[in-house]
């Protein structure tokens, strides 16, 4: 489950971003002022950006150079009304990664998004494989040895997360904060019994436990 960053001041287009991205699997969090979304950047954990260049409280042309500035690298899709050529190349010059003129289609957006993120992920092929495991994420379908899996929308978001970071030992706080953002009460042990039913479908040692320190996938698997 992609987690975006979405900060836009029109309320129409936001809210109608929203639920439309959550209805391709995709979880948001929006921010209407230039000054929040630069802040949430920095504090949590996104798999990219949608970004409004006209805003209050600044421009969303300096939050992306700030950004950048910064060595913040996930990618960022621009949505303006400026369709300005000049426009254009000084958002790409600015560290955009991609650029939508208002009004757009949902199913453009999400395309955009998710080719991004393959991108900034270091894949070509729509699949991601790890050994007996395959997962396409544009329809979050998953299988195990040739056979499709049933799992809920929580799980297939940390086998997202774990997928496309595989070498990575990940701690349960960065689980909960890709599956839950910030406005979301959490179980206390709400990941590890998301972690006891992937093992249950995807085999017992798939997942490994670092004691003290999180969980991540068992090399062995994808020799």
């Amino acid at each position: 489950m992609a987690r975006i960053l979405l900060i836009e001041d029109d309320s129409n287009i936001a809210e109608g971003l929203v639920v439309g991205l959550k209805s391709h699997g995709m979880m948001v969090d929006w921010f209407s002022d230039a000054k929040q979304g630069e802040m949430a950047l920095q504090e949590g954990m996104f798999d990219a950006v949608l970004l409004d260049l006209t805003l209050p409280r600044g421009d969303g042309m300096t939050v992306l150079q700030n950004w950048r500035y910064k060595q913040l690298d996930t990618p960022v899709l621009i949505i303006t009304a400026r369709d300005a050529i000049a426009n254009r190349v000084a958002g790409l010059n600015a560290g955009a990664d991609d650029y939508l003129v208002k009004p757009f289609a949902l199913d453009e957006v999400v395309a955009r998004l998710q080719a991004l993120i393959r991108r900034s992920q270091g894949r070509s092929q729509p699949e991601i494989r790890y050994g007996d495991v395959a997962y396409w994420p544009h329809n979050h379908r998953v299988s195990y040895q040739g056979q499709v899996v049933e799992l809920t929308i929580k799980e297939v978001a940390i086998l997202e997360q774990m997928l496309t970071h595989p070498k990575q030992i990940h701690s349960r706080a960065s689980l909960e904060d890709k599956l839950y953002g910030w406005q979301q009460d959490i179980e206390s042990n709400a990941i590890e019994v998301h972690i006891h039913h992937l093992r249950k479908k995807l085999g017992n040692d798939f997942i490994l436990t670092k004691r003290g320190i999180g969980y991540h996938l068992n090399p062995a698997h994808n020799h």
